[in-house]
């Protein structure tokens, strides 16, 4: 199936594009050293009593946040496309998000459980509306067959961005237990206690002031629709907008199996993300040190996937790349959730039990992060070119309803995944019983998305 496009011409000027794809750069520290490596792990080592009760609060969190979105993410699309200008939307919803993060410096060791869960609820919402806004401009802003290019590396310089955050609370924050410096052998800066957590409470603050600088070029450079409706008039037309799109979705089969397919494997994908680094903190006892170091081999390998991926994704499509990288992904989780202490694979595979006692000492943590760098080369691909597939599936003037759709897909069952890990987690006992949930999902959303045509619709000039 072919896509017939509207022009050949740039849709708007190099640093128009260069600020929507900072987007990504201010976006992504929260995903990185608050969701996935430092503040969540915190969350479940220092704010609960146990590690499969601190993996089930964690889980609860990610549940509610999801529910919110998936209720509310279709009608912000809707809204978007109704209102027309995307800025003041993103605006709002940064400020949330920034006073959110800022705030968590007050979780400390031992405060209010239910404070720093709230947080979180908030921030990830905000984060995933902004997304929806911000991911609705593309159609606009760049040519069909430049979006699979331009979608991977504004993800590739998420993770970077990402990735130099994380680097920081490293090399300049979080102190090794054992000797009380940091990666580069200083005490860390402004005398930041790591047994009151504040090295982990940190990132809030810092994540906070990222995302206010480094989204501002969007604001000054990227262009954006002309203002359309006023926003009483765009809430009730969003609300019916989304009512057609809905009910267009019966004539638009191969987009309905795609965002059913996203659906289901991007919530392995989301718990796999927020999941996977409280799962070894638990297991291997690693503090905000080690989850940093492994975080940033992680995001290092991620930055080469996008970028590899942009290439792929031009010269075979962004189908075959979001296929590729779940098979990873899959092979991934089952490689970490079958090693533990002395084993791999379920015990098929032994190893030696000792402790080098040097960072990441034992055989099994070895054999963890050599499953991590398979996670690293895939999670950003499938997640950047999905949006491409979608992009290229959409006509502009329907981006936001769709966006908003695709939102939905990400997180219409996201509760599932968490809330799966959460109850087997708190049924056996057993945090790598629950993780196991997370292959379920991998699997069941690759092979509907197997037989999803791409481009998912014919798009008409």
């Amino acid at each position: 199936m072919t896509v017939v496009t509207e022009s050949r011409e740039p849709r708007t000027s190099r640093l128009g594009i260069t600020g929507w794809m900072l987007f990504d750069w201010a976006a992504q520290p929260f995903f990185t050293v608050i969701t996935t490596f430092i503040f969540g792990p915190y969350l479940v080592s220092r704010l609960t009593q146990d590690h499969a009760a601190g993996q089930a609060a964690w889980s609860y969190t990610l549940t509610l946040s999801g529910i919110a979105i998936a209720l509310l993410a279709p009608i912000m699309g809707s809204i978007a496309d109704a209102s027309g200008a995307r800025k003041p939307w993103i605006a709002v919803f940064a400020a949330i998000k920034i006073l959110s993060l800022a705030a968590l410096w007050y979780a400390e060791p031992g405060s209010s459980l239910l404070y720093a869960m709230a947080l979180i609820v908030l921030a990830t919402v905000a984060a995933e509306f902004s997304i929806v806004f911000n991911d609705s401009m593309m159609p606009r802003l760049v040519r069909p067959e430049d979006t699979g290019r331009i979608s991977n590396i504004a993800w590739g310089l998420g993770y970077l961005g990402g990735m130099i955050v994380l680097i920081a609370v490293v090399a300049l924050l979080a102190a090794n237990p054992e000797t009380g410096k940091t990666a580069i052998g200083i005490a860390p800066l402004f005398g930041l206690d790591a047994t009151a957590g504040e090295d982990a409470r940190i990132t809030g603050p810092i994540s906070a002031l990222w995302y206010f600088v480094f989204i501002l070029p969007m604001f000054f450079f990227t262009p954006d629709q002309s203002k359309a409706l006023p926003i009483a008039a765009a809430v009730r037309a969003g609300f019916a907008d989304l009512s057609e799109a809905l009910k267009d979705l019966h004539n638009k089969p191969g987009i309905l199996r795609f965002l059913v397919a996203r659906m289901i494997y991007q919530d392995g994908v989301n718990g796999l993300l927020a999941l996977g680094g409280t799962f070894a903190a638990g297991m291997f006892a690693w503090q905000t040190f080690e989850l940093g170091i492994y975080g940033i081999i992680l995001n290092v390998v991620a930055i080469g996937g996008c970028l590899y991926a942009s290439r792929l994704d031009t010269r075979l499509g962004s189908k075959t790349v979001v296929i590729m990288s779940l098979v990873c992904l899959t092979i991934a989780t089952v490689g970490i959730v079958s090693t533990g202490p002395g084993f791999t694979l379920f015990g098929l595979i032994p190893l030696p039990a000792e402790d080098s006692d040097g960072l990441f000492g034992t055989a099994a943590e070895k054999a963890y992060i050599l499953y991590g760098l398979l996670i690293g080369v895939a999670f950003g691909p499938v997640q950047a070119s999905a949006r491409s597939y979608l992009a290229q599936s959409i006509h502009p003037d329907e981006a936001g309803r769709y966006f908003g759709l695709y939102a939905l897909s990400g997180r219409a069952t996201s509760f599932l995944a968490p809330l799966s890990v959460a109850l087997i987690t708190t049924a056996t006992g057993s945090a790598r019983a629950g993780m196991m949930a997370l292959i379920v999902f991998l699997v069941v959303g690759f092979l509907l998305l197997l037989r999803t045509p791409y481009p998912a619709a014919k798009v008409e000039a």
